[in-house]
């Protein structure tokens, strides 16, 4: 093979060519087949192969490629927008169409002081999100998220922001404590720290409904995210929840809050919004915030050269009908917990390495563990999810291996988010994948 100009990933881990893609599995150059198993990074809802994806793309190619969101708007951003509204929680009015998740997160970030900057508040500068949380790779963005081993090299060019306890009751719930009285108690986190920081000075807080690639599919626990809305609510702080990776149908809802009875000020989308097929994302506002805006300046100050692009807008449109009239958000649900966890609990409920196994839809984290009894992790050292990753590969299987799943150092779990179209056949062929992977690095006698 020639020599690649591509600046990769990984500098020193080559990769297959990706070659063609049929329903829930990828294809390389060699022919050899592999099970989507994590969707990418859960962006693949739909498969690879979906016609009515690719052929929206190829129509709006046909009528209009670009037309920049400064001059123009386009029927594309707005019927998308509108589908999107009728289906969103609470009060969201507005879509403001991005190109992937960070850009997302970003102009959340940018709106959330903005809106209190116009309502004559510009003391409010203070961001709170969670530890172990990740919010996306520029710097806004990672800023926002907890995950140590992302954010130290680049601490020195990070905004300032304040970081409470993630609501990750496998490690962090004290014995004896109830699920309801850990979650009250890791909410009040978040009043102890506004009270700290001075109430009239914190504009937002910031968490993802189900913790993805940082944490391993981490649901909060009963209670938690309403105790969180009192709190917001009681302070005048936005609430902005970040789906970019656990929304969209992906946990059995299609916006994820939905599942926690709460909604936001703010929502950010991504991945399975374009399901792999175009780059594309969303920031939701709430109908308060956008009038703040509106009967202000009458002029959000953020943007970038692709926003509302006009075919990847198509694109979107065209995964959420698709979702729609497969009715998949409701068969994720229900395949959630009679296939996706029972399947994973027959597997490895009683592998000695397996800690926790916890998720919600078709979103699961499998937690790995050096002692089930202690809950200790392996030592970073060990390198068990590059491991993990690799082995599974080499088995025909794409899942999500990540490293430093307790505090960005220590701690190994595995993500799996496949297609919602996938049959329990292939899911069970998954599973099974999976476990002589894991037997190969971590062997279930050792």
């Amino acid at each position: 093979m020639a020599a690649s100009h591509v600046f990769p990933r990984n500098c020193h881990a080559p990769l297959p060519v990706a070659t063609s893609g049929e329903g829930c599995f990828l294809i390389d150059a060699t022919g050899k087949r592999y099970f989507d198993g994590s969707g990418g990074a859960a962006v693949s809802c739909l498969g690879h192969s979906n016609q009515r994806v690719t052929d929206a793309i190829k129509a709006q190619l046909d009528q209009l490629a670009f037309a920049h969101t400064g001059f123009f708007t386009s029927d594309p951003a707005e019927a998308l927008a509108d589908f999107l509204i009728a289906r969103a929680p609470g009060d969201l009015d507005r879509v403001y169409l991005v190109s992937g998740g960070s850009e997302a997160t970003e102009a959340a970030i940018k709106l959330a002081r903005q809106y209190h900057v116009e309502r004559g508040e510009p003391q409010r500068r203070h961001l709170i999100a969670r530890r172990q949380s990740y919010h996306g790779n520029t710097l806004g963005a990672l800023a926002a998220g907890g995950n140590a081993w992302r954010r130290a090299q680049f601490a020195p060019l990070l905004a300032d922001m304040h970081h409470i306890a993630p609501c990750y009751e496998y490690a962090e719930r004290a014995e004896g404590e109830t699920l309801e009285a850990y979650g009250q108690r890791t909410a009040d986190e978040l009043e102890e720290t506004i009270q700290r920081l001075g109430p009239d000075t914190v504009m937002a807080f910031i968490a993802e409904p189900v913790v993805g690639a940082t944490l391993g599919a981490v649901p909060a626990v009963p209670g938690y995210f309403k105790r969180i809305r009192e709190i917001c609510d009681r302070h005048g702080v936005l609430l902005i929840l970040d789906e970019v990776m656990c929304g969209m149908g992906r946990t059995g809802h299609l916006f994820a809050c939905d599942a926690d009875g709460v909604a936001p000020d703010i929502l950010c989308i991504a991945k399975g919004l374009g399901a792999g097929y175009q780059p594309i994302g969303a920031m939701l506002a709430s109908r308060r915030i956008y009038d703040t805006i509106a009967d202000g300046s009458g002029f959000f100050q953020h943007g970038h050269t692709y926003v509302g692009h006009p075919v990847a807008a198509a694109a979107g449109l065209a995964v959420l009908q698709e979702m729609a009239d497969h009715d998949l958000v409701a068969r994720v649900n229900r395949m959630g917990h009679s296939v996706m966890h029972a399947g994973l609990t027959r597997h490895f409920g009683q592998h000695p390495h397996v800690g926790d196994i916890r998720g919600r839809g078709f979103f699961w984290g499998v937690e790995l563990v050096a002692d089930r009894a202690s809950k200790t992790p392996f030592d970073p050292a060990l390198g068990v999810a590059g491991k993990l990753k690799r082995a599974a590969m080499d088995e025909g299987l794409i899942c999500y291996p990540m490293a430093g799943t307790r505090d960005g150092q220590q701690g190994d779990h595995v993500l799996l988010a496949p297609p919602f179209i996938a049959t329990e056949d292939e899911l069970e062929m998954a599973f099974a994948a999976l476990s002589r992977a894991l037997d190969r690095v971590l062997p279930a006698t050792a």
